[in-house]
């Protein structure tokens, strides 16, 4: 039997009962889906997945998308990018220090990500995790002096995290090589964003790639975009999800901002992340 547990009055809920080794039946697959859409985050616990396993789930969810920094997709799978601390004959096996700020992943992307899927191989005790900020209960919560102003609102997005552009940086964005860089460009995407299936409005990305905004002075918008994005990070809108071996979480990049945790690079922390497109509609 499967049980879903919500795990805060925020964000997340807990899945017990499911075996990802096993193809899901169309009624689950919908259970989640739903659970996703009021939770904002899906925690399936107890699994142990092989590269082909993981990604045949994430496929349930939307198109794989390879990560741009393909110096670390796994060997079995490109759709696998590999986040790890660990080091093998000399040179790191993943990326380390991935979105430690908060954003939306693929926002930069002309085609956003609806959902970013992680298994948790190998990671050391709490705290470890993923903070995620709901932004359908920030949006909610502005004055409606303010969601007036912004609601037409368009953002240029960008690869980088726009607060910090120091590559020596550990909260800079993770650094691309050159034929990386080619590969990025500039895209708008609006600043408030129905959500594709409840139609419920949320700000997006408003840290993380959003440099700017269309039709306001740089510093006018970038001042408007760190103001909304520091009411849209307050605790009272934020859970903390800290993993253990074998969760498999879900996350709705269409809801949630998240921040990754700046990890002690002394113990070894190894996950699995596959990212599923899907077109927004409105």
């Amino acid at each position: 039997m499967v049980r879903i547990q919500p795990l805060s009055d925020v964000a997340g809920a807990s899945v017990q009962g499911l075996d990802l080794h096993e193809a899901l039946h169309a009624d689950q697959q919908q259970m989640l889906a739903d659970a996703l859409h009021r939770f904002g985050f899906i925690v399936i616990k107890h699994q142990s997945l092989a590269p082909a396993d993981l990604v045949r789930f994430a496929r349930r969810w939307g198109r794989p998308s390879p990560h741009v920094i393909d110096t670390f997709h796994h060997p079995e799978d490109p759709n696998i990018l590999i986040l790890s601390n660990v080091h093998k004959d000399g040179r790191p096996t993943g990326l380390v220090d991935a979105g430690t700020y908060f954003h939306s992943d693929y926002s930069y992307l002309e085609e956003p990500a609806r959902c970013t899927i992680l298994h948790a191989i190998d990671v050391p005790p709490a705290p470890n995790g993923t903070t995620f900020a709901q932004q359908a209960h920030a949006y909610a919560d502005l004055p409606a002096s303010i969601r007036g102003k912004i609601s037409d609102l368009v953002v240029r997005h960008h690869y980088g995290n726009r607060d910090d552009l120091d590559q020596r940086s550990r909260t800079v964005a993770s650094v691309l090589n050159e034929e990386q860089t080619q590969r990025v460009h500039w895209v708008r995407h609006p600043l408030v964003r129905p959500h594709p299936w409840t139609g419920e409005p949320a700000l997006y990305a408003v840290s993380g790639s959003a440099f700017s905004i269309e039709g306001l002075p740089d510093e006018e918008g970038l001042a408007l975009l760190r103001d909304l994005a520091a009411h849209a990070t307050q605790a009272r809108y934020c859970h903390t999800h800290h993993y253990e071996n074998g969760d498999v979480i879900v996350w709705d990049n269409a809801l949630l901002l998240h921040s990754a945790p700046l990890v002690d690079l002394s113990r070894p922390r190894t996950l699995w992340r596959v990212t599923v497109l899907y077109p927004f509609m409105g």
